[in-house]
């Protein structure tokens, strides 16, 4: 049954392709894929990977700092979130309201980490050469509480919080800090890769020493395992309370920039940048390690902008924390999942985007943060995600709980605080790319794919920006016809609102049927190429089977020239031709010679550009060849519109010179040979001569010039010259003896005559 299923759908789906290519009518511009919907604006609207649009979170901004930078966030049980920020340096305090107030200039470049303990104590790391630092209220106190204090805190902007060095590690870079539940505080650094663990008690230690030079992130699992990034190899890392560590996964990528841990025991983890090969190092027996030179730091991503002279002058050496706008990284980025069994999956990938932070949402989904162009990713599979957002930022770079079930959200180039709901966006909008159907066109019926409340609109116009007086939005009706009541234009574009409710709202796809304009073939040029013989390409006995239909005009076609072969009887003629509309055209080849007024055809109901045929066909003389185009099978009959184009001049000589009076005599020992040529139509080109079957002689007409369609020839040949002496019998002169001449003409289109005579000496 399958196979007879088979044998009845597969022609019937040919049949129905053929239809679909040679349909050249109305057409479907539509939109429903990742990549095609990623092209247009939105705004509270998450675009599905797997196609499709979605009310986002809401999301709302908060505060924009002073500072360009903002590397980490992190926030306390009354619902504020402190900031971490560079260019200039600060800790920020910002209320869920949105009030904000600096708390802490340090003296260093940058704040690059802040952790807050559960009773409202934050650590905040400094780079470079930087300390971790103490930051605490002071109730009822107006100015630091020491001498001390105040020089480390430079002059706290609030009288309300006071801040002293708690931990100097004596290191280049301070990346990343973590609490267990017993207080202690881990303090990841490089470039010697260690990871030192301060007591509550103000003990420290090396906690873990890393053969890589920089672990760039920490994390805590419930058993209460510290786990850690490196920079270099991409390396993972579990240590145990005790300090030991096991190397969990090394990453494809060189550098692991965020980590989230989920309640089953799962790690995600994100990596960017790519591994230099042949840098064997521990962490993996198949996979390339780099380990980086001593005293390098993490070359991905962020630069403070202004900031000349990092540590050695070197501003790069800043670490991929400081965000160069525009840059760009090698690799791009992905995000893996470890599970509590060890086992590596890759979740996400992206060449383009590099992920700065990772965190999970009230309803336990991952979302990610993303540079260079400010997105907040939801992933919710291998390979699922949704595009939740386009912060007005250039790097999102991290996340903190928010109430209610939201996330706090920060950003780089701007130094912004946003917040991330838990609940969608009551109203969320889409406006498509616009789109060209590169002539004037109809449009039609919309087709609509989707659920809930959402409302369809269209606008038009003829330049390709919609602010130069495109018509008004025009609102489709969906319950109905669903037609598009918009002026006929070259260019268009939808929106989508999604209004909150139950269903949830949903747009899957859109398509807009539009009709173009016919428009004549036009002609580049008409070529004619006598001598040669263009032959046709074998035609597939079926077309290539394809089930999409036409989604806008086609890209434009790549037509090889036609294979051809020399062939001086042929005359090849060859056209290049265009349709706008790209429909499919026939055509018809004439020719008309010279003084005539009517056009003769030579063949009609071609499909290729080229025609060859036999010049005996044609009398001797000039010509002009005519082709006309029409694109009658992609229209209905009367409704075809054709064009044409004639070709330069050309002539056809087909017929030989003609030779008369050869006459040769010997005379004084030279063989004296004349004769005439002509032609009837084009100019004698040149003229040979051959006594006894010798080489071919070049012979020069009597006026010299070879220019005219008779010519005279008298030319002497000594007979010592000539192979005649060979053959001579034996007690005969050479001048006495029979010889053969032979010569021959051309025209100018080497048509060739031969005439010969036989003479005899005395």
């Amino acid at each position: 049954m399958k196979s007879l299923l088979r044998k009845i759908c597969i022609p019937t789906l040919i049949l129905l392709s053929a239809a679909l290519a040679l349909a050249e009518g109305t057409r479907l511009w539509k939109q429903a894929t990742f990549d095609e919907l990623s092209k247009g604006t939105a705004k509270g609207v998450a675009i599905l990977s797997n196609g499709g649009l979605e009310l986002a979170p809401a999301f709302k901004s908060l505060v924009t700092t002073p500072s360009t930078y903002i590397w980490a966030i992190a926030s306390d049980g009354a619902g504020n979130v402190y900031a971490a920020a560079g260019a200039p340096a600060r800790v920020y305090q910002v209320a869920a309201n949105g009030s904000a107030s600096a708390i802490f200039e340090p003296q260093e470049l940058q704040v690059q980490a802040l952790i807050v303990d559960k009773n409202g104590v934050i650590f905040a790391a400094t780079n470079p050469d930087g300390k971790v630092y103490r930051i605490e209220r002071r109730p009822g106190a107006s100015a630091p509480a020491s001498k001390e204090d105040a020089k480390a805190a430079r002059g706290s902007t609030n009288s309300a919080w006071s801040a002293s060095v708690y931990f100097d590690p004596g290191t280049k870079y301070i990346w990343d800090l973590a609490l267990d539940n017993a207080g202690n505080l881990y303090i990841a650094t490089g470039d010697q890769g260690e990871i030192f663990r301060v007591t509550p008690k103000g003990e420290h230690s090396v906690f873990f020493k890393s053969d890589e030079a920089h672990i760039r992130v920490l994390a805590l699992d419930p058993q209460g395992n510290l786990i850690a990034g490196s920079d270099g190899s991409g390396l993972v890392y579990r240590i145990s309370s005790a300090g030991q560590g096991f190397v969990l996964y090394s990453a494809p990528k060189r550098e692991i920039t965020a980590l989230a841990l989920d309640q089953q025991g799962n790690i995600y983890a994100a990596g960017v940048g790519e591994k230099r090969p042949n840098a064997g190092a521990p962490g993996g027996p198949t996979t390339p390690i780099l380990m980086p030179a001593p005293g390098s730091a993490p070359t991905v991503g962020p630069q403070p902008v202004g900031v000349v002279g990092g540590p050695g002058g070197n501003p790069a050496a800043m670490g991929s924390r400081f965000i160069v706008p525009g840059g760009a990284v090698s690799g791009g980025s992905e995000i893996y999942r470890i599970a509590p069994d060890g086992s590596p999956t890759r979740l996400w990938t992206s060449r383009d985007d590099l992920v700065y932070a990772l965190a999970f949402d009230a309803q336990g989904e991952l979302v990610a943060g993303s540079g260079n162009q400010g997105h907040v990713l939801a992933i919710t599979g291998e390979d699922e995600f949704a595009d939740l957002l386009h912060a007005s930022a250039s790097q999102v770079t991290g996340f903190a709980k928010a109430p209610g079930g939201g996330l706090y959200v920060s950003t780089s180039n701007l130094g912004k605080v946003f917040l991330l709901g838990g609940a969608p966006e009551a109203e969320g909008t889409y406006e498509s790319d616009v789109f060209d159907a590169q002539v004037f066109s109809r449009w039609g019926r919309a087709e609509f794919r989707g659920g809930g409340d959402v409302d369809l609109f269209a606008r038009t116009g003829n330049v390709d920006n919609p602010d130069r007086h495109w018509s008004p939005w025009a609102k489709v009706d969906l319950k109905k016809n669903a037609e598009v009541t918009v002026p006929s234009a070259r260019f268009v574009q939808w929106k989508a609102v999604l209004h909150a409710g139950e269903p949830a709202p949903r747009l899957d796809s859109v398509g807009l049927n539009y009709l173009p304009k016919n428009v004549a073939p036009d002609f580049d040029d008409v070529t004619i190429q006598p001598g040669v013989h263009y032959q046709s390409m074998p035609r597939q006995s079926s077309p290539d089977i394809t089930l999409s239909t036409s989604n806008g005009p086609p890209p434009p076609r790549f037509e090889a020239p036609p294979p051809s072969v020399h062939d001086p009887d042929s005359i090849g003629v060859r056209w290049s031709v265009h349709d706008d509309n790209d429909d499919q055209m026939v055509y018809a080849v004439y020719y008309r010679g010279d003084g005539e007024s009517r056009w003769l055809l030579l063949k009609d109901n071609l499909s290729d550009k080229f025609y060859s045929f036999d010049a005996s066909l044609l009398p001797d003389g000039g010509y002009t060849i005519k082709v006309v185009a029409s694109d009658a099978p992609s229209h209905s009959p009367g409704e075809e519109l054709t064009s044409e184009r004639e070709s330069a001049r050309f002539e056809v000589d087909s017929t030989p010179p003609l030779i008369e009076g050869l006459v040769a005599s010997v005379e004084g020992g030279k063989i004296h040979v004349t004769f005439r040529a002509s032609d009837s139509f084009s100019p004698i080109k040149r003229a040979e001569c051959s006594v006894d079957a010798s080489d071919w002689q070049y012979i020069e007409p009597v006026d010299g010039l070879s220019d005219s369609k008779t010519e005279s020839y008298d030319v002497r040949v000594p007979i010592e010259a000539t192979a005649g002496c060979a053959p001579c019998e034996k007690g005969v002169a050479a001048s006495d003896a029979e010889h053969v001449v032979v010569v021959r003409a051309y025209d100018r289109y080497d048509n060739m005559a031969a005439a010969k005579t036989v003479i005899r000496g005395k």
